[in-house]
């Protein structure tokens, strides 16, 4: 399979990297980039041939990945329509709906993702989504390059894809967030910024890994921790008080609702 990544940020080099790890070869993974440093940053680091062209990059590949900014991505779509013959898009680009970018390149072959930020160690989750005229074949060859970053998961319905944008994809942030608050708590206790980025980062990583192994739902093991008349009962009682899960919860809706009117804006144009 070959394939040609549109865009060679981040996100592509986390899928050219997790691709080259999974033994595919860089002979067959192609980058269209307009930044020259780029370029040559791509070809020292990964081996992968990447240049401005287009028309070079698209011709020799069966699957097009589109790596760049939502606003970027119907000029880029429109510039890419001459070049198509039947190969799969897959798009990275958040907020952009498979019917606005079928109008825009001119094909029906077409597969949304949205992986999150900790696919750059390839430890991300994605979520996809394909046009019904994809083939079967074609899914398996999205999600065998989506694969590569981590674990992915089927959508029945694009519309779900607003609710993966505020869950996964944008929950790195809240995750980060939260962190942040406990590490100004632990500094306010007196611990240095070492000690308290440990002591938080371990604790997130400890508690992630007992979650994942476990049957139990995290709410029982939330109990199991919280003994009466404790100090973590106080600590989340306070949060109770405060209405922080409800907060958390009423957020995520807002994500997803911001998600569905980007791509109301962004696929107004024809």
């Amino acid at each position: 399979m070959n394939i040609c990544f549109v865009g060679g940020g981040n996100m592509s080099s986390a899928l050219i990297g997790g691709l080259l790890k999974r033994g595919f070869s860089a002979a067959h993974l192609r980058v269209v980039e307009i930044n020259p440093d780029s370029c040559k940053r791509l070809h020292q680091e990964f081996g992968v041939r990447a240049a401005p062209e287009m028309s070079v990059g698209i011709s020799h590949s069966e699957v097009v990945v589109l790596a760049v900014k939502p606003q970027q991505i119907r000029e880029v779509a429109l510039q890419l329509k001459p070049a198509l013959d039947g190969q799969l898009v897959i798009s990275i680009a958040a907020g952009i709906r498979a019917e606005d970018l079928a109008r825009w390149l001119g094909s029906q072959n077409i597969v949304r993702a949205m992986p999150n930020t900790p696919a750059l160690i390839r430890s991300g989750v994605t979520g996809l989504y394909a046009l019904p005229e994809v083939s079967k074949e074609r899914r398996a060859d999205a999600q065998t390059i989506l694969a590569a970053v981590g674990k992915t998961l089927w959508l029945k319905t694009e519309a779900m894809m607003d609710a993966v944008t505020a869950v996964s994809g944008s929950g790195p942030a809240y995750v980060f967030y939260f962190i942040e608050a406990m590490q100004e708590a632990a500094r306010e206790l007196g611990f240095s910024d070492k000690d308290a980025r440990l002591l938080v980062l371990d604790t997130f990583i400890g508690a992630v890994k007992l979650a994942v192994s476990s049957d139990e739902d995290v709410s029982e093991l939330r109990a199991r921790v919280t003994s009466k008349n404790g100090t973590t009962e106080r600590a989340l009682l306070s949060m109770e008080a405060d209405d922080v899960q409800q907060h958390i919860i009423s957020a995520l809706h807002v994500a997803a609702e911001r998600s569905q009117e980007l791509g109301d804006e962004l696929g107004k144009e024809k």
